[in-house]
Protein backbone atom coordinates (compact mmCIF):
# COMPACT_ATOMS: atom_id res chain seq x y z
CA UNK A 1 0.00 0.00 0.00
CA UNK A 2 1.07 3.58 -0.39
CA UNK A 3 2.57 5.54 2.80
CA UNK A 4 1.76 9.09 2.37
CA UNK A 5 1.65 11.18 6.29
CA UNK A 6 -0.55 14.20 6.42
CA UNK A 7 2.02 17.10 7.02
CA UNK A 8 1.44 19.51 9.31
CA UNK A 9 -0.82 22.60 8.62
CA UNK A 10 -1.54 20.71 5.36
CA UNK A 11 -5.69 20.64 4.50
CA UNK A 12 -7.62 17.32 4.11
CA UNK A 13 -8.31 18.22 0.35
CA UNK A 14 -4.28 18.50 -0.67
CA UNK A 15 -3.47 15.75 1.13
CA UNK A 16 -5.88 13.38 -0.17
CA UNK A 17 -5.20 14.78 -4.21
CA UNK A 18 -1.68 13.86 -3.01
CA UNK A 19 -2.40 10.49 -1.66
CA UNK A 20 -4.36 9.66 -5.06
CA UNK A 21 -1.87 10.53 -7.37
CA UNK A 22 0.90 8.19 -5.42
CA UNK A 23 -1.74 5.75 -5.52
CA UNK A 24 -2.01 6.07 -9.39
CA UNK A 25 1.45 6.20 -10.10
CA UNK A 26 2.39 3.22 -7.85
CA UNK A 27 -0.20 1.06 -10.22
CA UNK A 28 -1.92 -1.26 -6.76
CA UNK A 29 -5.20 0.36 -8.03
CA UNK A 30 -4.88 -0.68 -11.51
CA UNK A 31 -3.73 -4.61 -10.28
CA UNK A 32 -6.58 -4.96 -8.18
CA UNK A 33 -9.12 -3.63 -10.96
CA UNK A 34 -7.39 -6.02 -13.50
CA UNK A 35 -7.79 -9.20 -10.51
CA UNK A 36 -11.05 -8.29 -9.91
CA UNK A 37 -12.91 -10.08 -12.49
CA UNK A 38 -10.39 -13.05 -12.42
CA UNK A 39 -12.21 -15.76 -11.36
CA UNK A 40 -9.77 -18.15 -9.04
CA UNK A 41 -9.06 -21.78 -10.73
CA UNK A 42 -11.08 -24.77 -9.51
CA UNK A 43 -8.94 -27.15 -8.39
CA UNK A 44 -8.76 -31.14 -9.46
CA UNK A 45 -11.55 -32.59 -7.02
CA UNK A 46 -14.11 -29.61 -7.81
CA UNK A 47 -13.30 -30.45 -11.46
CA UNK A 48 -13.65 -34.59 -11.24
CA UNK A 49 -17.06 -33.44 -9.30
CA UNK A 50 -18.65 -31.45 -11.65
CA UNK A 51 -17.40 -33.88 -14.41
CA UNK A 52 -19.22 -37.02 -12.45
CA UNK A 53 -22.18 -34.54 -11.97
CA UNK A 54 -22.31 -33.49 -15.75
CA UNK A 55 -21.92 -36.98 -17.16
CA UNK A 56 -24.75 -38.49 -14.36
CA UNK A 57 -27.09 -35.60 -15.56
CA UNK A 58 -26.40 -36.19 -19.58
CA UNK A 59 -27.26 -40.10 -19.44
CA UNK A 60 -30.52 -39.59 -17.33
CA UNK A 61 -31.23 -37.10 -19.90
CA UNK A 62 -30.59 -39.00 -22.57
CA UNK A 63 -32.23 -42.02 -20.86
CA UNK A 64 -35.39 -40.09 -20.84
CA UNK A 65 -35.29 -38.83 -24.71
CA UNK A 66 -35.16 -42.63 -25.18
CA UNK A 67 -38.53 -43.38 -23.74
CA UNK A 68 -40.11 -40.44 -24.66
CA UNK A 69 -40.36 -38.38 -21.40
CA UNK A 70 -38.04 -35.52 -21.89
CA UNK A 71 -39.44 -32.12 -22.40
CA UNK A 72 -37.07 -30.00 -24.28
CA UNK A 73 -37.27 -26.08 -23.48
CA UNK A 74 -35.93 -23.57 -26.38
CA UNK A 75 -32.50 -22.08 -24.82
CA UNK A 76 -32.86 -18.56 -24.14
CA UNK A 77 -30.85 -15.91 -25.61
CA UNK A 78 -29.55 -13.49 -22.79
Amino acid sequence: MVDSKRKKGESFESFLRKFNKRLLQSGKLYEVRQRQHVAPKINKNKQKLRALVGRKLHSKREYLKKIGKYKEEPRRKW
